[in-house]
């Protein structure tokens, strides 16, 4: 699977924007898809997960406040963040998840920067 992720960009704090993964190969909806992030001086973090079935499951700092959702007709998973924080800032890349654990993915995309200023 190779997974082409785009949507970030520059921002005010209690913006909102929408990232999108696109994902290659006819096996992309028997994946568990995830939103992980990296920030300057830390290590990657989980942000976000949906399941083949379509539970999904959040890290507590964005709760409520970002959504995940797939459309598998589409190969294409999203993440839709609202009312973004100087700390959402980071490098955000999609991955794939064959696995039951979300911190082993099997495929990574190349990221994409989400930047908010105060």
């Amino acid at each position: 699977v190779q997974l082409q992720a785009s949507g970030g960009g520059l921002v005010q704090a209690g913006d909102s924007l929408r990232l999108s993964c696109a994902g290659s190969g006819r096996t992309f909806s028997s994946y568990n898809m995830a939103w992980f992030r990296q920030a300057p001086g830390k290590e990657r973090e989980f942000v976000a997960g949906i399941s083949r079935t379509y539970p999904t499951y959040y890290a507590d700092s964005v709760k409520g406040r970002f959504f995940i959702s797939r459309d598998n007709t589409e190969n294409t998973v999203y993440l839709q963040m609202n009312s973004l924080k100087p700390g959402d800032t980071a490098i955000y890349y999609c991955a794939a998840v064959g696995g039951s654990r979300w911190q082993s993915p099997d495929y990574w995309g190349q990221g994409t920067q989400v930047t908010v200023s105060s």
